[in-house]
């Protein structure tokens, strides 16, 4: 195993979920040392990197092609060369498939760092106003196969629960945790968050259900959910 001091190294790099002024001085720093750029979508990081006044090479890391290309990136980080992981918004490994390449990057003895920065599940908890001295990510949901069990499971889950959602199953997602948990139990909504039309919406599950039944949802969701 390579020792962990090898200049080679992986660099996981938050970026901003919305506002371009999120950024760190650390992270802006760190990507313009790199010898490349590992991104989800080339096109998302390259607007980003272009506004930051920075150019480097990009290298493409997605769902469709990690298996592949997780294995071509260690060798040449165990051979020294230093690459900074973005993920299109936020903390790269949290809901993306950056944590295969970081599991593998351990694994092979590469030098992994992680900067601190912007992720959209810690300032919607923050926001809530709900108990999070004790949460659960959730993440999203299983959108088929294990769905209902792991709602089922999660009813009587004592901590404040945090889940991500899209614009299109929201509804859907509200009125089964309604069923599974009980229409009354406290939730809160935010959406767009560190953007101009950021909104937190805060109430019981059958409110919210019956909030964005009248506002078409949009944008990104962060949904959490009082535990028992």
């Amino acid at each position: 195993m390579m020792h962990a001091g090898h200049a080679g190294r992986l660099i996981l790099v938050p970026t901003p979920i919305g506002n371009l002024e999120d950024i760190t001085l650390r992270a802006v720093r760190v990507l313009g040392e790199v010898d490349a750029v590992i991104a989800e979508d080339t096109r998302t990081s390259g607007v980003l990197l272009k506004h930051l006044g920075i150019t480097k090479p990009f290298l493409a890391f997605h769902i469709h092609n990690e298996h592949q290309v997780t294995e071509r990136l260690v060798q040449r980080m165990a051979a020294g060369e230093r690459f900074a992981l973005v993920t299109d918004a936020g903390t790269p490994g949290i809901s993306d498939p950056g944590f295969l390449l970081v599991r593998a990057a351990v694994k092979a003895g590469v030098a992994v760092e992680t900067l601190p920065g912007p992720t959209a599940f810690v300032p919607a908890l923050v926001n809530s106003g709900l108990p999070c001295d004790r949460f659960t990510f959730e993440g999203f949901l299983p959108v088929k196969k294990g769905r209902r069990t792991r709602i089922t499971e999660l009813a009587t889950e004592p901590r404040t629960m945090v889940f991500y959602e899209s614009p299109h199953r929201i509804a859907r997602t509200l009125a089964e945790l309604a069923e599974a948990f009980g229409a009354e139990r406290p939730a809160s909504i935010s959406r767009e968050l560190t953007k101009l039309h950021e909104e937190t919406v805060r109430g019981t599950l059958a409110e919210l259900a019956e909030h964005f039944r009248q506002h078409a949802p949009k944008g990104e969701f962060v949904l959490c959910v009082a535990g028992v």
